[in-house]
Formats: C-alpha cells, sequence, structure tokens
C-alpha cells in the first residue's frame, strides 16, 4: 500500500479515479456527437475527461467549426448518459488508499463533473460521508487543466495546496495538480502508477 504519510491532504479526481464512469460517459459522449454532427474520436474525448461538459462542447465547437449551444448539447449528453442506466462502480485501489487514510488525512474530492452528478455517484458508491470537501464543475469559473478546482480543496481541508498530493486519471488534471503546486500520483485502467 501506497505511504502517503509526507502530505498533509489527499485529493481525488472523481471520474476514472476513485469512480468507474468513463467508459459509460464516453458512450454518452459518442451519441451526442453522432447527434450533433461532431466526428467522435474515442482517444480525443478520453483525453478530454476532467473537462467540464460545457467547455468540452465549446471546444467541440471549436475544433470542428459548429456553433451549437453548449448548455442545450450538455443537457442532451446528461440524458444520454442517464438512459444508459449506468451504476457506478468504485475502483479498488484508489478507494483502498481512501478507505486507509479516512480519519487519518483530509480527503477532498476536485472534479469536473457537475455537483448533481458528483453527489449522485459519491453516495451510490458509499464515498460521500468519507470525504471531508467536494468541489465541482458548479464551483468554479474555470475547470481543469486551470488549479482553481484542486486550490479549492485545499483551502476548504485547511490544508497548504504544496501539502496535498492529488490522484488523477488525466494529463489535465495532472496540469491542473502541478499547477496548483501539489504532488501528483497518475491512475491508468484502475491501477495507481508509482
Amino acid at each position: 500500500m501506497i505511504d502517503l504519510s509526507a502530505y498533509q491532504g489527499i485529493i481525488f479526481d472523481m471520474d476514472g479515479t476513485l469512480i468507474d464512469s468513463m467508459g459509460s460517459h464516453l458512450q454518452a459522449w459518442q451519441k451526442a456527437c453522432e447527434a450533433y454532427g461532431y466526428p467522435f474520436d474515442y482517444d480525443y474525448m478520453y483525453s478530454l475527461g476532467g473537462i467540464p461538459t460545457v467547455k468540452t462542447i465549446e471546444m467541440l465547437n471549436e475544433k470542428f467549426g459548429l456553433d451549437h449551444d453548449p448548455l442545450v448539447v450538455a443537457k442532451d449528453k446528461h440524458q444520454f448518459w442517464i438512459d444508459l442506466q449506468h451504476h457506478p462502480l468504485v475502483i479498488d485501489e484508489t478507494v483502498a488508499v481512501l478507505e486507509k487514510y479516512h480519519g487519518v488525512l483530509p480527503m477532498g474530492v476536485g472534479t469536473g463533473a457537475d455537483r448533481e452528478h458528483a453527489i449522485d455517484h459519491l453516495t451510490d458508491t458509499n464515498l460521500i460521508n468519507k470525504i471531508g470537501a467536494l468541489v465541482t464543475a458548479s464551483d468554479v469559473s474555470k475547470g481543469k487543466p486551470n488549479p482553481e478546482t484542486f486550490l479549492k480543496v485545499a483551502a476548504l481541508l485547511g490544508v497548504e495546496p504544496s501539502q496535498c498530493v492529488v490522484f488523477e486519471d488525466t494529463q489535465i488534471g495532472y496540469q491542473a495538480a502541478k499547477s496548483a503546486g501539489m504532488d501528483c500520483i497518475m491512475v491508468k485502467d484502475g491501477k495507481i502508477q508509482l
């Protein structure tokens, strides 16, 4: 088991790091892309993991020269995801870290998901009561790779950013953690990369 005793706070990304939901989100993105005429590229969409939905749609509009209303597309993408009736599963290795340090170090979640979605996922997986802070796309003006999400989690936990470690599964999240002055441990395909 990984030793995090050098830190005073732990921050987890949610989708793809604590909770295995990236697959269902990518399925919903594929449906949204097909509905709105965006070419769907699995690897590209995966690389955008952690970016808030509305910002992702703005990026797709720019990339493909389209002008869809990001709020409308986001609503439809969310509905496609709900229609999948996906039940989130936890990622065992990172949840084991959360369990080990629960009550030992302050812990929070910083996610690009909206607040309602994050609360639903964390409640469904019985993780909500094990974290001391939750910062979502609904709580920041600039999502990842901007460091605002992780800096807000650290502030809510009462821990200096330099004393926090972040668990992330995307390069965008890694950039956000590094920009916040935090160490970052990557999670790839459900495995902690050391």
